[in-house]
């Protein structure tokens, strides 16, 4: 059995960590820290478990062998870093960090403790993700020219995102740091990283963060990756382009529930657009994350996708302010 404390409730998604902790046959929740005490302090009278103010004395509890990390961004690298030192094991919202040498800080402090690390990058295992890989893989549209991924909702235009989301010193950024990181991980999946990120942001609303933006990525090779994102649209389908010299796939989830990868790719047998085998979506990022641990199997290549991630964001961010490409290779390590 996994004994997971709670470290925050800061993010949106930290309930939904809890659910699957507490529904995950071998792992249970036994102990809540929080950076608001008071909000800490009603989640762990909820769960029936702990409470504690200090962050060292929770990590220092015996009884507990990794931890959920949910806080503000800008704690993150604090957070795990002492917990790496624990020797507790961390599952984290994204992104891992806001900075490239925030990133490799953390990924050194859980390397030298031997603990294991996931960064839950849901998307990653989803069956239309997979299925993408597949006809990339097979050469069905030939050398990629162009990729293309969007992800927006309408939180703060329709006002349900919790204000602390629009706090720059918390977050780091806006819609980009935050559901933007969906479309800069799947980009990057597809089409590898890229040399230089540029990236334009909107204020719609006049928050202290972006809440409308895109981020472009430039190869050397002449291909163009496009991640699109915000927080001010109503009713946007996540959608998913690969676009090669000998055809395209697309995906879209305009009827909201999904539908299948479609194909045109006359020289490979798709003359027009055919529906492409789905392929079986993976455990979630937090049953692999489980598995890990009591395999001791290395997250290795998920870790590598979440750093480039942060490269991504740090980049973009860097790329809004200057008003110009920034190129991977100047980021600090």
């Amino acid at each position: 059995m996994v004994r997971i404390a709670m470290l925050s409730f800061w993010h949106v998604h930290a309930k939904d960590y809890r659910k699957q902790a507490l529904e995950h046959p071998q792992t249970e929740v036994v102990a809540v820290w929080d950076e608001v005490p008071e909000r800490g302090r009603e989640e762990a009278s909820r769960l029936g478990v702990p409470f504690y103010d200090s962050l060292d004395e929770v990590l220092a509890q015996d009884f507990v062998d990794a931890v959920v990390v949910d806080t503000p961004t800008n704690l993150h690298p604090d957070v795990m870093i002492r917990a790496a030192e624990a020797k507790k094991h961390i599952f984290t919202e994204k992104v891992l960090a806001l900075t490239l040498h925030d990133a490799n800080r953390i990924i050194a402090s859980v390397r030298a403790a031997g603990v294991q690390l996931m960064v839950s990058l849901p998307r990653l295992n989803d069956a239309y993700t997979l299925t993408f890989q597949e006809v990339v893989d097979r050469g069905l549209l030939g050398t990629i020219s162009q990729v293309r991924v969007r992800l927006a909702h309408g939180g703060a235009s329709d006002d349900w995102l919790p204000a602390h989301f629009y706090d720059y010193e918390q977050c780091g950024g806006g819609a980009l740091t935050d559901l933007g990181c969906h479309p800069l991980y799947l980009t990057r999946l597809l089409l590898g990283l890229p040399d230089r990120v540029s990236a334009h942001y909107g204020r719609m609303l006049g928050k202290a963060v972006e809440d409308n933006a895109v981020s472009i990525f430039q190869y050397a090779s002449g291909a163009i990756g496009i991640a699109e994102t915000g927080f001010v649209s109503g009713s946007s389908p996540f959608t998913m382009e690969v676009h090669g010299m000998s055809g395209s796939a697309v995906y879209s989830q305009t009827d909201g529930s999904g539908s299948s990868v479609r194909v045109k790719s006359a020289a490979h047998g798709f003359a027009e657009w055919t529906p492409y085998p789905m392929r079986e979506a993976k455990p979630s990022a937090f049953h692999q994350w489980v598995e890990n641990i009591e395999t001791g199997r290395d997250a290795a290549e998920q870790n590598e996708i979440a750093v480039d991630l942060t490269k991504l964001v740090e980049a973009s961010n860097l790329a809004a302010v200057a008003g110009q490409p920034v190129r991977l290779t100047d980021l600090r390590p």
